[in-house]
């Protein structure tokens, strides 16, 4: 893995979950979230920490417009805030944004809230970055949305620069990181840009809707880019997985992969980790925070321990 600060041991898959309530998006979000409160966000990470998972996660966004707010919500807990309030409860499950939209401050701003909160969480964090997709949320912050993938290039470069090194473009930011060089970055989205960004910089991929037929061929441009601008760096990759461990007393959705562990450990293994990937993220369906969390330390206890990915070539 030369060129990649990497976060899950060879030969292993790790795997996490983005934290419920703190948002009520339909994409990631269950009913009985909207009566959520902080007390379920903690019991969630304090139950993943206990289980083993690599990461909690959370996502991005300050202000959503009318029309995607339908679908999205407006609430979204602010991220580096969340991860901070979490550090607290928890003693060894990474935090990771996925996504912090890079374009939305200064690099140089969110270089010093990383490195802050990697250094109140003892070395936990994973800096997850992407280019942002909602064009209104872009226009209330005053940031050109059509040029939001040069502005990510550049703040990438910079947040790099300023967690390894005090001093960037002539001014210094402590505290510094606990992790050294510096904690790892994952970049998210699934079109080439992004992919690019992965091969050139990126130490993991968080894919953003990427079918799988299309996963080993993006795997291997990813490879064959990195390549050519680093030999030998191999990001570690990233899959979403939307599971049940058992069979529950309620109608899950259509795609869900539900029953017995060996069954998501052998599609786990076989057509994810045969590929190379890394990490998962997990969406657990659930109906109450009880039953999350019993499906938590399920997995942890008997999905976890047995997932294995081949080495990337």
């Amino acid at each position: 893995m030369s060129g990649v600060v990497g976060v899950v041991p060879e030969g292993r898959i790790g795997y996490g979950m983005q934290l419920p309530v703190q948002s009520l998006s339909t994409r990631v979000s269950m009913p009985w979230e909207a009566d959520g409160d902080v007390t379920d966000i903690v019991s969630v990470a304090q139950a993943c920490d206990e289980a083993g998972f690599t990461y909690v996660a959370v996502c991005h966004h300050v202000a959503i417009p009318p029309e995607p707010a339908e679908a999205m919500s407006t609430q979204w807990y602010d991220p580096i805030a969340t991860l901070g309030y979490v550090a607290a409860s928890t003693s060894r499950t990474r935090l990771f944004t996925n996504v912090f939209v890079a374009p939305y401050q200064h690099p140089l701003a969110t270089a010093k809230a990383f490195a802050t909160l990697d250094r109140l969480s003892g070395g936990r964090v994973i800096v997850g970055l992407g280019a942002g997709h909602v064009e209104g949320e872009f226009d209330a912050l005053g940031v050109s949305f059509s040029g939001r993938g040069a502005i990510v290039d550049e703040a990438i470069g910079v947040i790099d620069h300023a967690l390894r090194e005090e001093w960037t473009a002539g001014v210094g930011q402590r505290p510094r990181p606990v992790q050294q060089p510096r904690p790892p970055i994952w970049i998210g989205g699934s079109g080439r840009p992004a992919l690019r960004r992965v091969a050139h910089i990126g130490d993991g991929w968080i894919p953003q809707a990427t079918p799988l037929d299309r996963l080993g061929d993006d795997i291997a441009w990813i490879c064959a880019e990195a390549d050519r601008v680093r030999p030998g760096a191999r990001p570690q990759i990233g899959y979403h997985l939307v599971a049940h461990v058992g069979t529950p007393a309620w109608d899950l959705p259509r795609g869900v992969l539900a029953g017995e562990p060996q069954r998501i450990i052998d599609f786990a293994n076989d057509r994810l980790g045969a590929l190379g990937v890394a990490h998962l993220q997990v969406r657990l369906l659930a109906q109450s925070r009880t039953e999350l969390c019993d499906q938590i330390a399920a997995f942890g206890e008997q999905v976890g321990p047995h997932l294995v990915r081949k080495a990337l070539d």
